[in-house]
């Protein structure tokens, strides 16, 4: 994750997919057009869950899916629509620009996978980096650390205090 000044964090050690939507649900309500999600962590590690926890919590019905593919997809919510990207295959920053996505981005709540890569095209993004922690009988069990600035203070300590 980049590093920020005055940066705020909050980390969540979750047990499966359902405490991981809890931790998504507890978010929610906090976003709105212009914020921008960027979400980390190794393959499989629950980003695209993450996601659809998130995307549902917002009020959408749709099966969300990666857009590893499609690289964009965009869901309605009764609020502002979601804007779900997916820079996994991208080479660089220039591709990211080239899809023109840039139109949207204050209209929608941007959530992108591996968004380290498009991060300067964000201000003051939060990050979201989802771990899997080691251990036997442990295979779900993940640790989701959530860091943003100024913005996003406020926010995390919300979700903190939901846990």
């Amino acid at each position: 994750m980049n590093e920020q000044v005055n940066a705020h964090e909050t980390v969540r050690r979750v047990d499966g997919p359902e405490e991981t939507a809890r931790v998504a649900a507890d978010l929610a309500p906090h976003l709105g057009a212009g914020d921008a999600v960027l979400l980390t962590g190794d393959l499989a590690a629950g980003k695209t869950t993450f996601v659809s926890a998130l995307v549902a919590a917002l009020g959408s019905d749709v099966a969300v899916s990666s857009p590893t593919f499609s690289l964009a997809q965009f869901y309605a919510t009764p609020g502002p629509r979601v804007l779900h990207v997916d820079t996994y295959r991208l080479a660089d920053l220039t591709e990211f620009r080239d899809l023109g996505l840039d139109e949207y981005l204050d209209e929608v709540i941007a959530l992108v996978e591996w968004g380290a890569l498009v991060a300067r095209e964000f201000v003051d993004p939060l990050y979201i980096h989802l771990a899997t922690l080691p251990g036997p009988g442990d295979a779900d069990a993940r640790e989701i650390t959530m860091r943003g600035g100024a913005r996003w203070a406020p926010v995390l300590d919300a979700v903190a205090a939901a846990s």
